[in-house]
């Protein structure tokens, strides 16, 4: 779990939330190739820790805000029911292994 700082009025205080943590991946089982060909590939490059990677843990508002982008480049929605993106995003609990 990632705490954050909050600035209290007080400068003499300072208090912390704890931010929710997201797990991207790539989802293998998500057939078209037309989002990573269309600048999918470069955007989740510049987001994993190295390259190759298939999967990347973040804080939510930078997963959200990724997430977004991905959504606009052409493809994002075009796989099936049980695929219909090429990342897959699900939120980690606080004893997750995947978790940083």
């Amino acid at each position: 779990m990632v705490l954050a700082p909050i600035r209290p009025s007080e400068p003499a205080r300072c208090s912390y939330i704890a931010r929710a943590m997201w797990k991207l991946s790539i989802d293998f089982e998500h057939p078209s190739r037309d989002w990573w060909e269309a600048g999918g590939h470069d955007l989740w490059e510049g987001i994993v820790e190295e390259p190759g990677a298939s999967s990347v843990v973040l804080d939510d508002d930078l997963a959200a805000s990724w997430l977004a982008q991905a959504g606009a480049i052409p493809g994002w929605d075009g796989g099936p029911e049980f695929a219909p993106h090429p990342i897959a995003a699900r939120p980690l609990a606080d004893d997750d292994p995947d978790g940083h």
